[in-house]
């Protein structure tokens, strides 16, 4: 398994663009390459950097396309 880089822009609330950036095989140096991709990217540009953790880039850009539901804050947790 390795570690992905993508940059991803959402023009519209349903599409995602995903722009495959650098694989690494250490989780310290993807951080880092990671971090330094996001202090490059202006903010409110509309640009997202994420790394994923995944066997390979196929796989990598499917977690990235999942829908995800935001979770269900608790009283307590607010």
């Amino acid at each position: 398994m390795a570690y992905y880089v993508f940059k991803i822009t959402q023009p519209t609330p349903i599409m995602k663009n995903l722009e495959y950036q650098e694989s690494f095989e250490e989780y310290k140096q993807a951080r880092t390459f990671t971090r330094s991709l996001r202090a490059q990217i202006p903010p409110g540009s509309g640009i997202d950097v994420r790394m994923v953790h995944a066997a390979n880039q196929l796989q990598a850009e499917e977690m990235l396309m999942e829908k995800r539901e935001k979770p269900v804050l608790m009283e307590w947790e607010k």
